[in-house]
C-alpha cells in the first residue's frame, strides 16, 4: 500500500528540519545522513525518496532553515529592524540556546567548501534576507549594510573565543544597525 501524499511530504518536512537543525550548528563534513535521519525518527531508506544527495539535501535544509529562523525572529510581526537586530545579535542565537539558528551566519564558512548549488542555495537566502532587510529599511545601501553587520556580527561573535570581546561584537553590531535606521 503506497504512502498519502501528505505523509511524504511530512516526512520530508521532519528531514529538512532535523538537516537544517544539525547542519547550521555542526556543519556539511560533521553530520552524516544517519544522524539526520534518526533525528528525524525515520528510516536511512526514506532519504532517498527525497533527495538525489547529501547535497542536495544540504541546499534545501538551508532555505529550510532560514524560514525556521526568520519565523522564530519575527514571531511577534516585529517591523522595526533595530529590535529585530537585538534579538538576531544576541547571546542566545551566538550561543545556540534557540531552536533555529540562522544558517546565513553559522554557515558562513562552510559554503566555499561547497558545491555550486550550494553557493547558489546560499546566495537565494542571502538575497531574501537583503529583500526583507529593505522593507525595513530606507534602501537597498542601507539593507546591505545591515545585513553584513547582523550576519557577520554573529559570524565573528561566535568565532572568537573571547566571551567579553564577542559580547561586545554583539553589542556594537546592534548599535550600528540601530545608527543605520
Amino acid at each position: 500500500m503506497a504512502w498519502e501524499k501528505s505523509h511524504k511530504l511530512k516526512s520530508k518536512q521532519r528531514i529538512l528540519e532535523s538537516a537544517a537543525q544539525l547542519f547550521t550548528r555542526y556543519g556539511f563534513e560533521q553530520v552524516s545522513i544517519n544522524q539526520i535521519m534518526a533525528n528525524a525518527k525515520l528510516t536511512r531508506g526514506a532519504f532517498y525518496s527525497h533527495f538525489s544527495s547529501k547535497s542536495d539535501l544540504y541546499a534545501q535544509a538551508m532555505i529550510k532553515g532560514s524560514q525556521l529562523a526568520k519565523e522564530q525572529h519575527t514571531h511577534d510581526s516585529t517591523t522595526c529592524l533595530a529590535t529585530l537586530s537585538q534579538r538576531y545579535l544576541s547571546q542566545a542565537h551566538r550561543d545556540e540556546q534557540l531552536q533555529h539558528l540562522c544558517p546565513l551566519a553559522f554557515l558562513i564558512s562552510d559554503i566555499n567548501q561547497q558545491d555550486e548549488n550550494v553557493k547558489n542555495t546560499y546566495t537565494e537566502v542571502f538575497k531574501r534576507f537583503i529583500d526583507n532587510a529593505q522593507r525595513l529599511t530606507k534602501d537597498e545601501n542601507t539593507a546591505l549594510q545591515t545585513a553584513a553587520l547582523m550576519i557577520g556580527g554573529l559570524a565573528l561573535a561566535k568565532a572568537v573565543n573571547d566571551n567579553e570581546l564577542s559580547d561586545k561584537l554583539l553589542i556594537a553590531c546592534q548599535s550600528g544597525v540601530s545608527q543605520l535606521v
